[in-house]
């Protein structure tokens, strides 16, 4: 008895160590991977390129499940109305999404979302999602909804991973003010 138990508890101490970490995004520290991606700036289609992005300042990257639902709207219209804040710190935003990505032109225009003052990418595939280990575990052909912020030496230096869309833009904008000081 007393040596079946000790087997189980090391069966479950391997498969903890064996199992995945619960939150999976890259770390603070990492290189970020680059991308080019299509993407849509008030409903005008262009090539999104990451490396470009970085020698401007720092970029963040915010990925999002999919266009035009509830929180996703709510999210891009936060971002859209600190844009100013980040733009005075010379940091980029881009949103990403591999969900309704044919509708990205629209949700990049519209007044209650984008308001035309970031990109939005298209993901398809989630293939960059995959890349930042920012998808969704029930949907992986969804982006979760994670931001990173990107320093211009390519380095992740903040990470937040929340399915509630309301703190993305504090997180991150605090995080660009960081790399500023």
């Amino acid at each position: 008895m007393k040596l079946s138990i000790k087997l189980a508890a090391l069966s479950l101490i391997g498969a903890v160590a064996l199992a995945p970490p619960a939150f999976a995004s890259l770390q603070e520290g990492t290189q970020a991977p680059d991308f080019s991606a299509p993407a849509f700036l008030a409903g005008k289609a262009f090539t999104f390129n990451l490396a470009d992005a970085l020698k401007k300042g720092p970029v963040v990257v915010y990925f999002f499940p999919a266009a035009h639902t509830q929180g996703c709207n709510i999210e891009a219209h936060l971002f859209s109305q600190a844009i100013d804040k980040f733009t005075a710190l010379h940091a980029t935003v881009i949103g990403v999404t591999a969900g309704n990505t044919d509708q990205l032109a629209d949700f990049s225009k519209e007044t209650e979302h984008c308001s035309g003052k970031f990109p939005v990418a298209a993901d398809n595939g989630a293939q960059i999602a995959k890349e930042y280990d920012a998808t969704l575990k029930q949907k992986p052909d969804l982006s979760d909804r994670t931001s990173y912020v990107i320093a211009p030496s390519g380095k992740i230096t903040h990470v937040y991973s929340s399915l509630d869309p309301t703190k993305h833009v504090q997180e991150t904008l605090d995080a660009v003010k960081a790399i500023e000081n």
